[in-house]
């Protein structure tokens, strides 16, 4: 059963992402990379998601990094993994792009785990993207090292 979901541009909240990531050691096993996130969750704008029906702590977060006017990157997502597939990714997804759009933005991206890696996790973390709009652009093998290789994806928000 799918919820609705409140998401809001909100302060920054590292302990969320801390606790949030602490629940997805499938997909978030690095401790270096963990600490990285939640740092840059005392700066990077913030959308928190929560059950609409009542006032609980956030079930998901996304961090957004604005590289150019024209363009923006997904540098975080993170959902309970009690509630994947239940909306919280794309009503989080789905908020960021209304608000980029809205302010001029035409590209969103975001960087997953690679198909060449057999990650059953990120198989379900791509086709979500996929459902989402997004389109696979590049693989990299420099970025996060060869055992971790990167898929780039691109989302069309505006045409110029």
């Amino acid at each position: 059963m799918t919820e609705r979901w409140d998401v809001a541009k909100s302060e920054q909240d590292p302990a969320t992402v801390a606790r949030l990531l602490d629940l997805l050691p499938t997909w978030f096993g690095i401790e270096s990379a963990n600490a990285g996130y939640i740092e840059s969750a005392g700066r990077l704008p913030t959308y928190l998601a929560r059950p609409a029906d009542r006032a609980a702590e956030p079930v998901g977060v996304l961090l957004a990094n604005r590289h150019f006017p024209q363009s923006a990157e997904i540098h975080l997502l993170a959902v309970d993994p009690r509630l994947h597939r239940h909306g919280v990714g794309r009503a989080l997804v789905g908020a960021l792009a209304a608000d980029l759009l809205a302010d001029g933005c035409e590209l969103l991206q975001v960087k997953t785990l690679s198909a060449s890696h057999p990650d059953a996790g990120y198989a379900l973390t791509r086709k979500f993207y996929l459902r989402m709009g997004f389109v696979p652009v590049e693989e990299r093998h420099d970025l996060w090292g060869p055992e971790n290789p990167c898929l780039i994806m691109i989302k069309v928000l505006a045409q110029s």
